[in-house]
């Protein structure tokens, strides 16, 4: 029923899960589910039990995919409550089958068979579930890792011996019911011949495995070079190689050369075998640039990426030469999954810091689209300790190690022979704790299991030298002739004999410098529920979020607190214990490692649906062909065109922190724009307005050379390139406000390394772009507080918050309201007698603007939109005029919206210009102008760049605002 509710969920479109987001408190929300009865149920079983919870599954299904309204917030909502009826369900069905689950067969102890047992498909998963229409429904899961949980030795030229290498990945996956997983990777061994190829993919097939061939050269430049000796020393935090630089630049770009070549085989497998609907899952920090190669061939696969390590701090991150290009890869992922809090807040902090992007509570937003981030802790199967424990070999196990050690407390270390693992510093707070507590010299004994890894490795020889020269020294100080304090193993245990240790031991000893989660926490905890063991826990390991409560927390670098610590947890009461333990145990065996996959595959599920959502939302691509199409069936066509983002040059710096400032902040037109715009400016049934934020000297030394308008300030100043300025403000407009906001800005600009403020003439602005992106924040903040209780607490100004900017303008002034003026001033002026029928506006503008696409939207396919003139001396006036007084902002734009309708009320139903496009002679001093006759399928708004915007249609950069402009003229 588990399964089937479930799988229920993911055919509807509404799939049932939480996962934290990076924007609240550090929080599994999945909840934990007794899946032993599920085994003894066949399908046929389940169906007719589906019955009977038939209604609840219909309330399981609460939202439809129409129904999301573009709210996260709401999004987060929905989700929680999907889950909390999950839940509800849950716990109804594990109560009317609990007794049934204490009757099932045993399960096999033997971690390889059990492993043997899953990737052979034996369970009932693997056959499907059946549909009320008697369809099947299984979602297929492709597990994309560097190596298959199976290795291959080469037998003959075309036999194979496989062997189970199961890990932690494995395990996890071992209990998700509602998917079929194909694993996908490398398979250990070099396969240069295609008759080996051919025979090892299908040894493999049988474990539902499918190989990756990676050749020699590949296998050393990319696993041992960019990955082992690059990544994961830099995401541990102990630096790059420092040795030879120029050595070392050299062997970082063939390195990171072989390790796209890499993600890119593996990203062609995948391709072979993907069908629509699966959900692809890419592992960890050797697959960083799949999740692009992957979205590169399809942009519709779902595809998840989790890292299996930390994530280090952006000021870490940012020392890496393929920093950005990196960071990039992993966003094109729809779901990118961390084991911590912290390791994703890293991971969108370098994403902002780095690159420049949005960092949300959701993710991370790169032009629009939103990569969720997330954390999902990774837990253990616990049920197999459980049941290992009481197993037959265990506890003979058991009972040698209680007669061995009888009379002393047994503290253990588990760890592989490996930098990050702290097993000097741990050796060495043992020392310091018996140098001051003699009592517990010949009571105490420290077991240390230290797995050799890499032993071909100078740095891993040195390591293990000094271990045993530490335990050599200790041994020699503290043992004697019937006993020693240490025993040190440099050897891997099988797992019952780990089971037993687990059990025997008092103190756990986990001592990581830096861990992404550290595992042997929870296996100790697992095995702890008779013994009620002291866990001493770095708080460097991921683990240590989850365990924080019940274990003792230590810095290991600070060989006095472990060594303290070691005596607070000999001397703990009872009850102390107790209470720790319980808090522990009830993590472990809730969140589960099946937990922990289920829940991310189906938030990937749910952010895939949400995303859709989001995209409705963002306008579609400009329909290049039909724009051109209908500019040449036009007979006067107006294009209103921005500046700032979308004309000029860009500053190709994709990969410097802040970007290039002094080359960005001298605007230039786009060198590839100039003929094109000429050819356009020369055609007379061709109008163009360069409509900008930019004060007038920037526009002049741009565009004075075409034959065109020029609107200033958001439309305040005006001119044709052949005529002078004049100012499109009201004349009695108050701008006594400017000399106190300057004083702001340019406090604020002092005190924030690289900001700038623009004093234009009738407005003022902050940019923060090139600042650190948090303390530009905190003191654009502190500036709108300052700004509203102070200098503009009585003046009529509109405060304009852009992404990095904060602008002080006079109220009203909007392109949109000035759009009004500047019309009627190019009509006068060109003595227009045919109507406006093509209007084509491409722009980047802020919210507050964006009244510009909809002031042109036609209300109605055949409206005709009149455009009221007065005087000049009321429209505009040469700049030089422009006077102080009393602003009147509010009541010259009601007055602008009552001569809009008014005029609307004027024009023909079926769109002609009034009085066959002539003068009305209504009143000598209002002169009403139908200037454009403007259907629907002739408007073409377009924004650039911005994908929450009022424009009808999206053009990404300014390189596509070239190339259509270029097609067009």
């Amino acid at each position: 029923m588990d399964r089937l509710l479930s799988s229920c969920c993911h055919f509807s479109g509404n799939y049932c899960s939480v996962a934290t987001s990076v924007g609240s408190m550090p929080l599994m929300a999945r909840f934990s589910t007794d899946r032993v009865w599920a085994r003894q149920h066949t399908p046929a079983n389940l169906q007719q039990e589906s019955s009977h919870f038939n209604s609840i599954l219909i309330g399981v299904m609460v939202m439809p995919a129409n129904s999301y309204n573009g709210n996260s917030s709401v999004i987060t909502a929905n989700r929680i409550q999907r889950l909390l009826r999950e839940r509800e369900l849950r716990k109804n069905i594990k109560a009317s089958y609990i007794s049934e689950s204490n009757g099932c067969d045993a399960v096999d102890l033997e971690h390889n068979s059990f492993v043997e047992q899953f990737l052979e498909g034996a369970s009932a998963a693997r056959e499907g579930w059946e549909k009320p229409d008697g369809g099947v429904f299984m979602q297929r899961l492709l597990v994309v890792a560097n190596r298959l949980p199976v290795s291959a030795v080469r037998k003959g030229e075309e036999s194979w011996a496989l062997e189970v290498s199961g890990g932690g990945l494995v395990s996890a996956l071992l209990g998700v019911k509602e998917v079929e997983a194909k694993w996908i990777g490398w398979a250990g061994v070099n396969v240069p011949d295609e008759p080996g190829q051919r025979s090892l993919t299908k040894a493999l097939a049988e474990k539902r495995c499918i190989p990756v061939f990676l050749d020699e050269e590949i296998v050393h430049q990319y696993y041992n070079g960019y990955c082992n000796n690059i990544l994961w020393p830099l995401f541990h935090y102990l630096g790059l190689p420092q040795e030879d630089r120029l050595a070392t630049t050299r062997s970082f770009q063939s390195q990171f050369a072989a390790y796209k070549k890499a993600n890119q085989m593996f990203a062609e497998v995948v391709n072979e075998h993907y069908e629509e609907g699966d959900v692809v899952w890419c592992h960890d920090y050797h697959l960083m640039f799949l999740p692009k190669c992957l979205k590169d061939r399809n942009a519709n696969m779902k595809v998840g990426w989790f890292l299996h390590t930390p994530f280090p701090s952006s000021e870490i991150h940012r020392t890496l030469p393929s920093r950005s290009e990196l960071l990039r890869a992993v966003l094109a992922a729809d779901l990118v999954g961390f084991h911590t809090y912290d390791y994703a807040r890293h991971f969108v902090s370098a994403c902002t810091r780095i690159m420049g992007l949005e960092g949300t509570p959701e993710g991370v937003e790169d032009h629009g689209r939103l990569t969720r981030v997330a954390a999902f802790p990774i837990g253990i199967d616990a049920d197999r300790f459980f049941h290992a424990l009481q197993s037959t070999q265990v506890q003979e196990h058991i009972k040698e190690l209680k007669e061995r050690f009888s009379g002393r407390k047994v503290m253990l270390g588990v760890d592989r022979l490996d930098m990050i693992k702290g097993i000097p510093q741990k050796i060495l707070a043992f020392e310091k704790f018996l140098e001051e507590n003699q009592y517990w010299r010949d009571k105490v004994v420290l077991l240390q299991i230290a797995v050799p890894t890499r032993t071909d490795v100078p740095e891993y020889q040195k390591l293990t030298s000094q271990v045993h020269e530490i335990v050599g020294r200790i041994n020699g100080r503290f043992g004697t002739l019937t006993t020693v304090p240490i025993h040190h193993l440099d050897r891997s245990l099988d797992f019952y004999a780990l089971c037993a240790l687990y059990a025997v031991t008092d103190i756990a000893l986990v001592t990581s410098l830096r861990d992404g989660m550290n595992l042997v926490s929870y296996e100790f905890v697992a095995c702890q529920d008779a013994k009620r063991g002291v866990l001493i826990l770095s708080e460097f390991a991921g683990a240590a979020q989850s365990l924080g409560a019940g274990a003792i927390l230590v810095n290991p670098w600070n060989i006095t607190e472990v060594a303290a610590s070691i005596g607070q947890a000999l001397n703990m009461s009872v009850e102390e214990r107790e209470k720790r333990h319980l808090h522990n145990f009830l993590h472990v065996t809730t969140h589960t490692a099946q937990e922990w996959a289920e829940t991310f595959v189906s938030e990937l599920n749910d952010t895939v649906v949400e995303a859709q959502q989001r995209i409705r939302q963002v306008p579609p691509p400009l329909p290049v062909e039909e724009a051109i199409e209908r500019y040449l069936q036009s007979s006067n066509r107006l294009l209103i065109l921005g500046f700032n983002v979308t004309l000029t040059e860009p500053v190709d710096t994709p990969d410097r922190r802040g970007g290039d400032q002094i080359r960005e902040m001298d605007l230039k037109l786009h060198p590839d724009l100039k003929e094109p715009l000429k050819k356009l400016c020369s055609d007379p049934k061709t109008t163009i307005v360069v409509l900008s934020g930019s004060d007038r000297t920037v526009l002049d030394e741009n565009f004075g050379e075409y034959n065109m308008w020029l609107a200033a300030e958001n439309g305040m100043f005006l001119r044709s390139t052949r005529g002078d300025w004049m100012t499109t403000m009201p004349e009695h407009s108050n701008m006594e406000w400017v000399d106190s906001v300057k004083h702001v800005f340019e406090y604020f600009t002092e005190r924030t390394p690289r900001s700038h403020f623009e004093l234009r003439e009738t407005s003022l602005v902050w940019n923060y772009k090139y600042a650190d992106v948090e303390f530009g924040r905190l003191q654009a903040r502190d500036m709108l507080q300052h700004l509203w209780t102070g200098p503009i607490s009585n003046a009529s100004v509109d405060v304009v918050q852009g992404s990095r900017s904060v602008e002080v303008r006079a109220v009203g002034v909007t392109k949109g309201v000035t759009i009004v003026r500047i019309l009627g001033e190019i009509v006068h002026s060109k003595s227009i007698q045919a109507p406006i029928d093509y209007v084509l506006c491409i722009g980047h503008s802020l919210g507050k603007d964006e009244d510009l696409y909809t002031f042109f939207e036609p209300e109605l396919p055949s409206n005709g939109i009149g455009i009221m003139r007065s005087k000049l001396s009321d429209a505009t006036k040469p700049s030089g005029d422009r006077r102080s007084g009393k602003c009147g902002s509010k009541s010259s734009q009601k007055h602008t919206h009552q001569r809009h309708t008014e005029n609307k009320r004027n024009s023909n139903g079926n769109g002609a210009v009034g009085n066959g496009g002539r003068r009305s002679s209504s009143s000598p001093d209002k002169i009403t102008w139908n200037v454009l006759d403007l259907k629907g399928e002739n408007y073409f708004s377009c924004t650039v760049g911005r994908m929450r915007t009022n424009a009808r249609y999206l053009l990404p950069t300014s390189d596509d605002v070239v190339a259509f402009l270029t097609d067009l003229s």
